[in-house]
């Protein structure tokens, strides 16, 4: 039977690896890693709150502004930011669920509900897209005035710096702590930023003399909804299939093949669990070793791949004998 490695293991270790790491503890020890889920939690949810509170703010100021000049254009974007603060809401509900411990059920714990939350952005952004269309469309089969022009241009100008404020507060944030779902809203919020200057454009075309650039704008922003949409489905759809940047196997494999007496990498398997990865890969080891060496090796490739690979919480080591592997090579080969 060859050894195995992970993290939550059941082997035993020699007494001077037990020794090592009472004096020296990895950094990525059960405790530290729990540490670490909570703090990335709550710098989310702090996120989370914060751009809440500006979006919300932001949408707010816009609706009084529709309530007075009655601009379409404004009125699409104004319900936009209405969708944005509201994606804070599953995406909270994730981080929270993503803090409980793994049970005996969930395995892995609950961190695969941030991709859920995934699934309810989009439909939330799909819901605005197809309520700013509709209104677009109604206003162009029935043309009303908009009054207060100025004051729609300004209000376009204070969509874009709310939006733009939290898709930076955002993106910062979600790079530093890996969480894909936050960085794309992030750049779904300075999308919606642009989309506000264009409100400012719309204004200005009734203020030149044409009515129907309110009405046309409108459709644009719509327009635009539906390229982010097209943008976080696609994004949404990959975390759900368990799709990972390619280039970070290529780490993953390079990494492991820099361990002393590993021979070969074979296939490595990584997804996303929430913001944080984990792999699982197989590697070549001399077959005069012993378990106790070549459990040695594998732990030696998890401890290095922990520390190489960003947000990757935990790697499953498999080891096999050369001669098993070169004969599974061949017999491999033989059959294509």
């Amino acid at each position: 039977m060859t050894p195995h490695h992970g993290h939550g293991h059941g082997h035993r270790h020699s007494r001077w690896g037990r020794l090592r790491h009472v004096l020296k503890p990895h950094s990525h020890d059960s405790a530290d890693r729990v540490d670490t889920a909570l703090e990335t939690s709550r710098q989310g949810m702090r996120t989370l709150g914060w751009s809440f509170a500006v979006l919300f703010v932001t949408a707010v100021a816009q609706l009084a502004v529709v309530l007075v000049s009655g601009s379409v254009a404004l009125l699409g974007d104004t319900v936009h930011n209405f969708a944005d603060a509201l994606t804070a809401a599953p995406l909270g509900v994730a981080f929270l669920l993503g803090r409980r411990a793994a049970t005996r059920r969930y395995t892995y714990g609950l961190g695969r509900a941030e991709d859920l939350a995934g699934v309810a952005v989009v439909l939330i952004i799909a819901g605005s897209a197809v309520i700013a269309g509709w209104e677009a469309v109604d206003r162009l089969l029935h043309p009303q005035p908009v009054s207060h022009l100025w004051v729609v241009a300004a209000a376009g100008v204070i969509g874009f710096l709310g939006n733009e404020i939290v898709a930076r507060y955002r993106i910062v944030v979600g790079r530093r702590i890996g969480s894909a779902a936050l960085v794309a809203d992030g750049l779904h919020a300075r999308t919606d930023g642009f989309t506000s200057l264009a409100v400012v454009l719309g204004a200005g075309g009734v203020a030149l003399g044409f009515p129907l650039a309110d009405p046309v704008i409108g459709l644009g922003i719509t327009v635009a909804i539906l390229f982010v949409l097209r943008d976080a489905a696609r994004e949404v759809f990959r975390r759900l299939m368990d799709a990972v940047d390619p280039v970070v196997v290529d780490l993953v494999e390079r990494t492991a093949s820099a361990v002393p007496d590993v021979q070969l990498v074979g296939q490595v398997r990584m997804r996303w669990i929430g913001h944080t990865l984990r792999a699982e890969l197989a590697v070549t080891v001399d077959a005069a070793l012993t378990v106790e060496q070549a459990h040695r090796i594998a732990h030696d490739v998890e401890h290095r791949l922990v520390h190489a690979v960003p947000r990757l919480a935990a790697a499953t080591v498999h080891t096999e004998p050369a001669s098993s592997a070169a004969d599974a090579h061949q017999a491999l080969a033989h059959h294509r």
